[in-house]
């Protein structure tokens, strides 16, 4: 019999893919299904992006790029932070990853390790946890409450820390509640940092563009005392509605530039070249397309938020950033994973329960908002019919 290394056994996954798989193998047996569940915009990646990967695989960019990408997206990259943010970056500090999660993958493998131990965000992007338990470290959950509007708590998160934390992740605006945590508390997290000089920090931006309400996106790279420590990972996906595209960056600081390229070299070789000069084109280009898709997302938003808060034994706070609502279900009676599946299976709503974003999850679902508000509204209706005829299993 074949054996395996024991730390396989500890590998989690993302759970929206299996209830994606599930919602895709419904409607081949053609059933009517609404899909709430994947974070995946329905728009069209822009039409200027895509020209731009065709003209690139017709100029003949068909070969190996360096692993760290392209010079001239790298570039791209540096000037879009300056342009928003107004931080400096090196080129020569940028990354181009095939996704998010290749920075999680490296960033966590750097740092875990057994007797080490990584903060991550609960509930959180579960791939996080199933990374550490995977290294052998310790997995130390920061609880995203929602009394606290999602956002996490800068004094709570310090407290967690002890002399063998490695690594603190950090998300905002957040998956799966869609919490952005106000500038305030990132500056007391700061500030409390530098208690703790040897922890480095993962900064996951990924939904940086989509804020709302007068809320405002905190890049921790402006942040000069932490600097040298923070890795900061974003991408295209999001913004561009390229999640098919595969195409994400990160920004290391300098002493680990070279172990992630050694790990880029190791696991990928390089990024696809036509998909580099699509993200190319995607940053220098007009920005119209996105600035549509967040007033979409933000129009949505205020559907589904209203729409859930009428449903029975549903409330649900309003959601400041990305595309996600996360609704608290507790007076529904139902457990979050079984109401999630019961939605799916009789009432064709795919949506995913909280417990698979961790162990705080329980009591609350994650409802996308990354599709049609006719869709939407026809989710919310059916969600209201089944709440209504069904009682808690």
């Amino acid at each position: 019999m074949l054996r395996t290394v024991a730390a396989f056994d500890r590998l989690g996954e993302e759970n929206a893919f299996a209830v994606l798989a599930r919602a895709n193998a419904l409607m081949a047996q053609g059933r009517n299904i609404i899909n709430l569940g994947i974070g995946q915009p329905d728009f069209r990646t822009p039409d200027f992006i895509v020209e731009a990967a065709v003209k690139a695989l017709r100029d003949g960019h068909h070969g190996y790029t360096p692993a760290i990408g392209i010079p001239p997206l790298r570039e791209a990259v540096a000037a879009d932070l300056a342009g928003r943010f107004g931080v400096e970056v090196s080129p020569d500090t940028v990354m181009i990853m095939p996704g998010g999660k290749p920075t999680m993958y490296m960033s966590i493998l750097m740092f875990g390790e057994p007797g080490a131990e990584i903060l991550y965000p609960d509930p959180g992007f579960p791939i996080y946890r199933s990374m550490i338990e995977y290294t052998g470290a310790k997995p130390v959950p920061i609880p995203i409450r929602e009394e606290n509007g999602f956002a996490f708590s800068a004094d709570e998160t310090l407290s967690l820390i002890t002399p063998k934390t490695r690594l603190l992740i950090l998300n905002s605006p957040a998956n799966p509640t869609g919490g952005v945590t106000p500038r305030s508390e990132v500056d007391k997290l700061v500030a409390g940092l530098a208690r703790w000089p040897d922890v480095a920090i993962l900064s996951d931006e990924i939904y940086d563009h989509m804020v709302y309400d007068g809320a405002q996106h905190v890049c921790l790279l402006a942040y000069h005392e932490i600097r040298d420590r923070v890795i900061l990972l974003n991408g295209w996906s999001k913004t561009y509605a390229m999640t098919g595209w595969r195409l994400g960056y990160a920004v290391w600081p300098e002493r680990l530039y070279d172990y992630a390229r050694k790990l880029a070299v190791n696991l990928y070789s390089c990024v696809n070249a036509a998909t580099q000069y699509a993200g190319l084109a995607a940053l220098t280009g007009p920005q119209d397309a996105v600035a549509e898709m967040v007033a979409e997302f933000d129009r949505r938003r205020r559907v589904v938020v209203d729409g859930l808060n009428q449903l029975p034994g549903i409330s649900c706070t309003t959601p400041k950033g990305a595309f996600y609502a996360f609704p608290n279900i507790r007076r529904t009676g139902w457990k979050a994973k079984a109401l999630a599946n019961a939605l799916l299976e009789e009432a064709g709503v795919a949506v995913i329960g909280g417990p698979d974003f961790g162990i705080l999850g329980e009591g609350y679902i994650r409802v996308s908002y990354a599709n049609s508000t006719e869709n939407i509204l026809r989710a919310l209706e059916r969600m209201g019919e089944f709440l209504t005829s069904r009682k808690a299993a």
